[in-house]
C-alpha cells in the first residue's frame, strides 16, 4: 500500500511539472512580444536616464534566451555628445523571467545583443558618457497599473554583447577602437555588486579584463563603490583594487606586470616598443593610485622594477591631451648600459680597430609623448659609455625639446655641470654646453673616445651643437669651442726627454707639470693653435685637428729643449695621425729641419744687412731697421746727385 501511494505522489509530482512547463510554453506563445520590447525600453530608460529605442521589427524567441528579439535598438549617449548613440545593435534578444510569468509580472531577466557598436565618450572637464542620470538598479515601473491589478516589477539580470565595436574617445587623446569585443555584465541582486567581464583580441592576442564592482547600484548613479580590476594577457597583467564612480574618481592600489613590455602593448593594440634590457623591456611596478574626474593622475609610493634596476617616487601626471608629468624619481643604482659595446668609441689600449659612428636611423619621435618635469637623483648612474656617481639632475620636456640640466655630478674624481638639449622640433639636433672640475682625464678620454694616453686632473669647458638623422651625421656636423686646463700628468707611449737627446719616439712616458688650450670645432672638425705643455727642462706648443666625425688626428706638438743650444733652445716637432684606433707618434724632423734653416738664414740675412750699413756709415735709429736705414741712406745720396 505505501508503495504504491508513493508512486501516486511521484506521478502526481510529474504530471504537475508537465502542467508547469505547457503553461510556461503557452504564456510565451501568447506573450506579447511588442509590449515586453517597450517595457524593456522603458527599463532601460529608467535605468540611464537616455532615450531607448527599437526601430524594427520584433518577434518571439525560444534561444538563446526566452522571450522576444528585437532589430535596430539604439540607447542615446550624453546630451553633450556629437558622435550618435552610445549603443547601436542591429539585433537584441531581450530575456523574460518564465516563473515570473505565473505570477503575471514580465520580468526582464538579461538583454543580448549580436554586433552592436559602443561609443564611450569622456571630456576634458570629466563628463562622460557613462554617468547616468537615473538608476534604480531593479527598476520599479508601473506599467499598465489599474486598481485592478498593481504595478508589475521589471529587472535587468544580465547583458550579453558579443562580437562588439568598441570605441572610447577621450578629448584631447588619440581615439581608441577595438573589433569583436564579447562583453558581459551579471547583475544578480539590486543591492549587490555586478561582475563584468570582457573578451578581445586587439592584434589576435586573447586580452582578458574582468572587474567586480560592489554595490552597482549606487555606482551608476554616481556613487563611489569598491572595485577591483584585472587586464590579463600573455605578455603581462595589469591589477587595482581600491575605490572608484562613474564620473571618472578612482584611488586603490596599482600594479602592472610585464615579461615583454613590447609585446604587451602590442597585444593591447598600442604600438610595440623594443626597450633595452634593464630600462623597461619587462617592468613590475607597484603603486598607490589616485584619478579626478578631470584626468589629474597622481602617483604615490611608486616603486618600479626595471629588471636590475629599480625607481622609487613620486608623480603628477595630468591626462588631457599630451600628458603633462611632475615627478621626483629616486634611480639608485641605475644601469643604462648594453650588452654590446659602443661602436663610437675609438681605439683602446688594446688597439681594437674602430668601426665609426652608427649610422642607424635616430628615432626621436618619443619626445612627444609627454611635457613636463622630472627631478632625478641617483646614487650612481653607468651609462655604457660614460660613468656617473652621485647625481642631481633634472630633466624639462616641451614640445618635442628635451632639456637635461646636471645640477651636481659627480664623474671621474670631479664634477660636472651644465645642459645637455635633445630638439626634434623640426629635425632632430643635439647641443649643450658642459663645465667640469678637477676632472681625472685618463678614464674620461678612454671612455668618450678610447684615447689612454693622457693622465692628469683638469677643468674643462665646452658647448656644442649638430644635428643629422644618426650618430655619425651628428659628429659630421659638430660646431662649438671650448678650453681645458691640466696640472700635473703624462703622457703615455713617448719620452719627450729621450726623444730630444736621441730622436727615439718607442715607448716611455712623458711627464709635464701643466698643460692648457682652447679649441673650436666646424663641421665635426676640432681645431687648437693654442696648445702649451710645460715641463722642467722643456715647453712644448701644439696645433692641428681632430676629427670628431671622422676620428681622425693630426697634430703636431712642438717639444722645446730650455737648457740646450747655450740657452736658445733646440725644438723637435712630434706629429700625432692616423686613426683614433691606431694613432702615429714621429719626430717631424724634416719640420724641425726647415725651422732650423729658417732661423739660420734670418741671422745671417740680418749679419749681412748691419755689415752693409757699416761699410755705408749708416746707423739705425730707434725703431728702424737696419735694411730701412741703408734704403734711406742710397735714396739721400741720389736725391744729392740729382741736385748738385
Amino acid at each position: 500500500m505505501g508503495e504504491e501511494t508513493g508512486m501516486k505522489w511521484v506521478l502526481r509530482l510529474v504530471g504537475l511539472m508537465v502542467v508547469l512547463v505547457g503553461v510556461i510554453i503557452g504564456l510565451v506563445l501568447f506573450l506579447p512580444a511588442e509590449r515586453v520590447a517597450k517595457i524593456a525600453a522603458e527599463q532601460l530608460r529608467a535605468a540611464t536616464g537616455r532615450d531607448v529605442s527599437i526601430t524594427g521589427d520584433v518577434a518571439l524567441s525560444f534561444w538563446p534566451v526566452i522571450g522576444v528579439r528585437a532589430e535596430g535598438l539604439e540607447v542615446g549617449n550624453a546630451d553633450w555628445s556629437e558622435q550618435g548613440p552610445m549603443l547601436q545593435a542591429a539585433n537584441t534578444a531581450i530575456g523574460v523571467n518564465a516563473m515570473a510569468l505565473l505570477r503575471g509580472d514580465i520580468e526582464i531577466t538579461n538583454i543580448e545583443a549580436q554586433s552592436p557598436t559602443l561609443r564611450l565618450e569622456q571630456r576634458a572637464d570629466g563628463r562622460a558618457s557613462w554617468q547616468f542620470t537615473d538608476a534604480t538598479g531593479t527598476a520599479q515601473i508601473e506599467t499598465e497599473t489599474t486598481p485592478e491589478r498593481p504595478a508589475r516589477s521589471i529587472s535587468i539580470a544580465r547583458v550579453k554583447i558579443t562580437d562588439a565595436r568598441l570605441i572610447y574617445d577621450a578629448e584631447g587623446s588619440d581615439l581608441v577602437s577595438y573589433e569583436g569585443v564579447d562583453l558581459t555584465l551579471d547583475w544578480p541582486e539590486r543591492l549587490g555588486p555586478a561582475q563584468i567581464s570582457a573578451a578581445l583580441r586587439p592584434n589576435g592576442t586573447p586580452v582578458q579584463v574582468d572587474a567586480v564592482i560592489d554595490g552597482f547600484a549606487g555606482f551608476i548613479t554616481g556613487e563611489t563603490q569598491a572595485i577591483t580590476a584585472a587586464v590579463e594577457t600573455d605578455a603581462g597583467s595589469v591589477t587595482f583594487e581600491g575605490r572608484g564612480n562613474t564620473a571618472g574618481a578612482v584611488a586603490g592600489d596599482l600594479a602592472v606586470k610585464t615579461a615583454t613590455t613590447g609585446a604587451f602593448l602590442q597585444t593591447l593594440g598600442l604600438a610595440a616598443v623594443d626597450l633595452p634590457e634593464n630600462l623597461g623591456r619587462s617592468i613590475d611596478l607597484r603603486t598607490s593610485l589616485t584619478l579626478t574626474p578631470d584626468r589629474k593622475l597622481a602617483l604615490r609610493d611608486l616603486v618600479v622594477g626595471l629588471e636590475a634596476n629599480q625607481i622609487t617616487g613620486a608623480a603628477d601626471i595630468g591626462l588631457n591631451g599630451v600628458p603633462q608629468v611632475n615627478a621626483q624619481l629616486d634611480l639608485g643604482n641605475f644601469d643604462m648600459s648594453t650588452d654590446s659595446a659602443p661602436t663610437g668609441a675609438g681605439g683602446s689600449a688594446g688597439g681594437a680597430a674602430t668601426t665609426g659612428w652608427p649610422k642607424d636611423p635616430i628615432d626621436a619621435s618619443g619626445l612627444a609623448a609627454l611635457n613636463g618635469e622630472v627631478a632625478l637623483t641617483a646614487q650612481s648612474i653607468d651609462l655604457g659609455q660614460f660613468a656617473l656617481g652621485p647625481t642631481r639632475a633634472l630633466l624639462r620636456n616641451d614640445a618635442s625639446r628635451m632639456v637635461f640640466e646636471l645640477r651636481d655630478v659627480a664623474a671621474y674624481g670631479g664634477t660636472v655641470t651644465g645642459e645637455f638639449v635633445i630638439n626634434n622640433r623640426a629635425g632632430l639636433s643635439v647641443g649643450g654646453r658642459l663645465a667640469a672640475q678637477a676632472i681625472q682625464m685618463q678614464p674620461v678620454l678612454i671612455d668618450a673616445a678610447g684615447l689612454d694616453r693622457l693622465t692628469g686632473q683638469g677643468d674643462a669647458r665646452m658647448s656644442f651643437l649638430g644635428s643629422g638623422a644618426s650618430v655619425d651625421a651628428i659628429m659630421r656636423s659638430l660646431s662649438g669651442d671650448g678650453s681645458v686646463q691640466i696640472g700635473r700628468g703624462t703622457i703615455q707611449g713617448f719620452d719627450l726627454d729621450r726623444l730630444m737627446r736621441s730622436g727615439d719616439t718607442t715607448g716611455g712616458t712623458t711627464v709635464f707639470d701643466s698643460l692648457g688650450g682652447t679649441w673650436t670645432i666646424a663641421k665635426g672638425v676640432l681645431s687648437n693653435n693654442d696648445l702649451e705643455l710645460q715641463l722642467s727642462n722643456y715647453r712644448a706648443t701644439g696645433k692641428g685637428v681632430v676629427g670628431l666625425g671622422t676620428q681622425t688626428v693630426d697634430y703636431t706638438a712642438t717639444p722645446i729643449a730650455l737648457r740646450a743650444n747655450s740657452g736658445q733652445g733646440v725644438s723637435i716637432p712630434v706629429r700625432f695621425s692616423g686613426p683614433w684606433s691606431d694613432i702615429s707618434i714621429r719626430p717631424d724632423l724634416e719640420a724641425a729641419f726647415e725651422a732650423e734653416i729658417d732661423a739660420k738664414a734670418e741671422e745671417l740675412e740680418n749679419k749681412v744687412k748691419e755689415e752693409l750699413g757699416e761699410r755705408l756709415g749708416v746707423s739705425a735709429t730707434e725703431g728702424q731697421s737696419t735694411e730701412d736705414a741703408v734704403k734711406d741712406k742710397v735714396k739721400d745720396k741720389l736725391l744729392r746727385k740729382l741736385f748738385d
